[in-house]
């Protein structure tokens, strides 16, 4: 900076030219000098007092304004907090085929409380301890006068729980937000939706994951925010799946049965409609797994795809077809039937005494063991191993289940050729009835291998061919008059035309040593309608027993088979089928010239 000299030469000359004071000069010079500082630092105390003003009234307002905003909402209790990951609580919901919930989150609290916050803990345990009976009240007074700091009393409230606990008044009982799985629907689809619980929590949020059936196994995209709370589609239909329910329970009921499956399943792309396991459970309260005895007798066992059976009779179509397929036999082929069979020490006898011989279609719709032992000793060991593992019969079926990966067929160790025999009516190879719906599909679509699946489809599925539609045709035909003429004849729905096979399997004992002689796993499987097969069921019961005689009946064609007519008749009409009248062969008609 250059300032300007309080003596200037030129000025000083020119003065003393004058006769004037030269000292005027330099006073005046330094008058103006101090003006021009002191009007410099105004200005600049001015701006300075002008910025802390407009500092101040920011900060003013960003008070009232927050000041504002707190009146403005509802009063909250203070929550402790803990440094931490933020949990992710959305859940995206479950629905049917027809857009209907199946599964959706509902908002409710948590109550913890804070000891060192509480007034009067012996009157809070108190209350708490009538509000929720299952809480005893002297751990709750030990905790609250303990050294404690946190603890959690009640994972879920209902708005009323919530309001009770509010009016003890204590600061030291707090609640904090939950985002809770809920079920409309109660125990409807239990096994299929498995159920949800709680994962990591804190006092704002929990983390909820699934613990079995499709919770589980979709759990990631359920969680996955990316997914932006897109609904899970699920193949079933609700009102199907209820009918089916309803009736199953009743069949169980009536005839004594410990236990029951059933699975509806659309042939062409495997879309599973129903899928019921009995007993069952409610998912909104779902049971601890049984520490003791057998898990077959826990409600949380999915007996469709978890239950490993041997299901008797109903394997039998399967011979057959094969049968027919390379070409050993048509459906008129007559095979011995004169028995006991024997194979070395063992024999093979068949439920009556049919005669000498049978055509195959015969051998079907009468159940003849022998029968089918016969044509089993024809197709071979490895010709039988091959088609029954086209058909799914060796592995856990893909259905979207966790539990279904531990549904793996029981195969024999030593595949002999008895193990042929026995295997080809029911005997020797155990699987789900969920195997067998798929199987079943695969007669009843013409041909074709299909996976069952639980989530909705587009379009049909085009899987590996497994037998010729010429053979399914024929094995389907033989089933319709199991129904009409054979075994399965309560199995008749008026307007839908029926085919089937019934299956009695002697229940394996539970240590492995041998059979009972009075528990069966009855089994019917069938599709309808039987000349253009649309749908396969599967029902299974446990150790059922129809009481009405003088002697209980257990076959399959006394239990199993009327809870599928009447399981049939029922969700028929839901499914858009029509009642008709079943194509027949016309009469040879010859048409001649005028």
């Amino acid at each position: 900076m250059i300032r300007t000299p309080l003596r200037p030469l030129a000025r000083i000359l020119d003065a003393r030219s004058k006769g004037e004071n030269p000292d005027a000069i330099e006073r005046e010079n330094i008058r103006l000098r101090h003006e021009e500082m002191r009007d410099r630092a105004r200005q600049r105390a001015e701006s300075r007092l002008l910025v802390l003003g407009l500092f101040f009234l920011c900060a003013f307002s960003a008070v009232g304004l927050r000041m504002a905003a707190l009146s403005a909402t509802e009063p909250t209790e203070p929550r402790a907090s803990a440094a931490g990951a933020a949990i992710v609580a959305q859940r995206a919901d479950i629905i049917d085929r027809q857009g209907r919930i199946l599964a959706t989150n509902l908002e409710t609290y948590a109550l913890y409380a804070q000891p060192t916050e509480m007034i009067d803990p012996e009157h809070s345990a108190t209350e708490l301890a009538r509000i929720f009976p299952e809480l005893n009240r002297e751990t709750l007074l030990e905790d609250f006068t303990g050294k404690r700091k946190f603890l959690w009393i009640r994972k879920k409230l209902s708005p009323e729980q919530k309001q009770a606990v509010h009016d003890i008044g204590d600061p030291g009982l707090m609640f904090g937000p939950r985002e809770m799985r809920l079920y409309p629907n109660g125990h409807l689809a239990a096994h299929v939706l498995g159920g949800a619980g709680f994962g990591r929590e804190g006092v704002h949020a929990a983390e909820v994951i699934g613990v079995a059936g499709v919770e589980r196994r979709f759990d990631d995209l359920l969680r996955d925010p990316a997914n932006e709370g897109k609904a899970l589609q699920l193949s079933l239909d609700l009102s199907v799946q209820a009918a089916t329910e309803r009736v199953l329970s009743g069949g169980m009921k009536l005839m004594n049965a410990k236990g029951a499956a059933a699975i509806l399943m659309d042939v062409h792309s495997g879309e599973i409609l129903s899928l019921v396991s009995l007993p069952d459970f409610d998912p909104n309260d779902r049971p601890r797994p049984p520490t003791q005895g057998h898990a077959v007798d826990s409600p949380l066992f999915n007996r469709a795809v978890q239950g490993v059976y041997e299901l008797g009779s109903t394997f039998k179509i399967f011979a057959a077809a094969q049968a027919m397929e390379l070409g050993l036999a048509n459906p008129s082929t007559m095979v011995d039937i004169r028995g006991p069979l024997r194979w070395g020490k063992f024999k093979i006898r068949d439920f009556h005494n049919y005669g000498k011989e049978l055509s195959l279609t015969k051998i079907i719709v009468k159940s003849s063991n022998i029968g089918t032992a016969r044509m089993a000793q024809q197709i071979g060991v490895e010709r039988q191993k091959d088609f029954l593992r086209n058909l799914g019969l060796f592995e856990a079926t893909p259905v979207e289940l966790t539990e279904a990966g531990g549904g793996k067929p029981l195969l024999p160790k030593n595949w002999s050729e008895l193990s042929t025999m026995t295997i080809s009516y029911g005997h020797g190879l155990s699987a789900t009835p969920m195997h067998l719906a798929a199987a079943y599909a695969a007669i009843a679509n013409g041909g074709t291998k299909v996976n069952p699946t639980l989530l909705k489809q587009d379009k049909t599925q085009t899987g590996p061919r497994v037998m010729s539609a010429q053979t399914a045709r024929a094995a389907r035909l033989m089933l319709r008059k199991v129904v009409s003429e054979g075994t399965a004849s309560f199995g008749e729905v008026p307007g839908y035309a029926v085919g089937g096979k019934t299956g009695t399997a002697d229940k394996p004992k539970e240590n492995g040593g041998g059979y009972y002689d009075d528990r069966v796993i009855a089994t019917f499987a069938s599709m309808f309608p039987a000349h253009d097969p649309k749908y396969v069921l599967v029902v299974t019961l446990d150790e059922p027993s129809e009481n009405s005689g003088d002697k209980p009946r257990r076959t399959a064609g006394w239990t199993a088979v009327p809870v599928a007519a009447e399981m049939i008749r029922r969700v028929a009409p839901l499914l858009g089928l029509r009642p008709e009248i079943e194509p027949d062969t016309l009469a040879d008609i010859t048409l001649t010239s005028n």
